[in-house]
């Protein structure tokens, strides 16, 4: 199922459901109740960003794993006056904090480590929330599923949920592949995508912490909560490559991977980097290059080929070029991506047309993480095979104490599940 036929197919079942299956009601509430789950860096970033969105949104809960996060987050957010409300009655800390979050609230921002995703999105979307969803949304098929089926029901009950893939909300981006989705470079025949990063931070281990307390204070190294960072981070490049094939989903990805700068154990069982090429049914063809390491070179690069002409994206650098046919170079404004992605969301509130990326972000999210699955068991892995991964990283239940298994990966030897 694409966007397209996600879409067409929902909006039957909106014609004859009433906006009133959702807690904020477009036209008819004027204040808006946001909830913030995961008050980290990022799940702070988007309570700011919320908050400048709509003068009528008051952040009113939070929830988050630990105290100490929480009380960082909320003392950073105090400049916003009586618009921050969440006192300490709507304070929430522990695993079940983000069910007493949704209760409480109209909108919800999740930035939670990524393996939370499909629980507390199914949550909010079942209790009538609308939803902001921080990328990637899951980190296995499982999850995945799950997300689709979320997404059908928020589409269903007339609820907008956005993503956090922010570079569809990139002014330039928008505008170059437009162009692309127009024609301009001709039939998409490939695309080369780099995400050459460095190193990302770690958290050294506390007294009293559980084994379970230090790896989600460390969610990046383990794949079991992050995905890995070609789920985490080089995620944005996998979905700018289903973008320039108007989010047509690959038939299967070929991808090798390793450890070579991070072996250490506080580095978990991810790998440092990877590298991917996927196919699509049409002949298409696309690479992905990713690695997290200090000194090498970085950049962040995508080349997309037409049989006509190629479009080159340097999004760091903010520069957008078409060479070819239809010579083209981007001269218009920047935007802050971020603030962007809110300011859409909350106009689709408030105007009631329900915008719904699920769909889109849950596809995006499968193709990296059928990356990972192909780079750390060295097969080939089918869009279908990772769709319908019996593979469950999530616990049936989270209690504290004992960690997830920290074993790397070995290529030829691990399992293809």
């Amino acid at each position: 199922m694409n966007r397209r036929t996600f879409l067409k197919g929902a909006s039957a079942g909106i014609a004859a459901t009433s906006l009133l299956g959702s807690k904020a009601v477009a036209n008819s509430a004027k204040e808006l109740r946001v909830g913030l789950i995961g008050c980290g860096g990022r799940g702070t970033g988007a309570a700011i960003q919320a908050l400048n969105a709509d003068p009528d949104v008051v952040l009113y809960a939070m929830g988050d794993l630990t105290a100490d996060r929480l009380q960082q987050s909320r003392s950073g957010l105090e400049r916003f006056g009586d618009r921050l409300q969440a006192d300490s009655t709507r304070q929430f800390v522990g695993f079940d904090a983000f069910e007493k979050v949704i209760a409480q609230v109209d909108v919800i921002l999740l930035a939670t480590p990524p393996v939370f995703r499909p629980q507390h999105l199914r949550a909010a979307v079942e209790a009538g929330c609308h939803v902001f969803c921080e990328k990637p949304v899951a980190v296995d098929g499982a999850g995945v599923r799950s997300v689709i089926e979320t997404a059908t029901m928020a589409q269903a009950k007339g609820l907008s949920l956005a993503s956090g893939f922010c570079w569809r909300s990139a002014f330039g981006h928008r505008a170059l592949y437009q162009r692309i989705h127009q024609g301009e470079i001709g039939k998409v025949v490939g695309v080369h995508a780099t995400y050459m990063a460095g190193q990302l931070w770690s958290k050294e281990r506390q007294e009293g912490w559980s084994e379970l307390d230090y790896q989600l204070r460390n969610w990046v190294y383990y794949a079991q909560l992050g995905g890995d960072h070609v789920v985490e981070q080089a995620i944005h490049s996998v979905d700018k490559i289903l973008w320039a094939k108007s989010d047509e989903t690959p038939s299967s990805v070929m991808a090798s991977g390793g450890r070579e700068t991070r072996t250490e154990a506080k580095y978990g069982n991810i790998f440092d980097h990877f590298s991917a090429v996927y196919d699509w049914a049409d002949g298409t063809q696309a690479t992905l290059q990713c690695r997290q390491m200090t000194g090498c070179h970085m950049e962040n690069l995508d080349r997309i080929i037409g049989s006509t002409g190629i479009a080159y994206v340097d999004g760091w650098a903010n520069k957008f070029v078409i060479k070819g046919d239809n010579a083209w170079k981007y001269d218009g404004p920047s935007n802050d991506m971020y603030q962007t992605e809110h300011d859409d969301l909350f106009e689709s509130i408030r105007n009631g047309s329900a915008m719904n990326q699920g769909v889109d972000m849950a596809h995006s999210t499968l193709a990296a993480i059928m990356t990972r699955m192909s780079a750390y068991t060295g097969k080939v892995v089918t869009w279908d095979q990772a769709l319908n991964s019996q593979l469950e990283l999530t616990p049936a239940q989270w209690v504290g104490g004992p960690g997830v298994d920290a074993s790397v990966p070995i290529p030829g030897k691990t399992k293809l599940i």
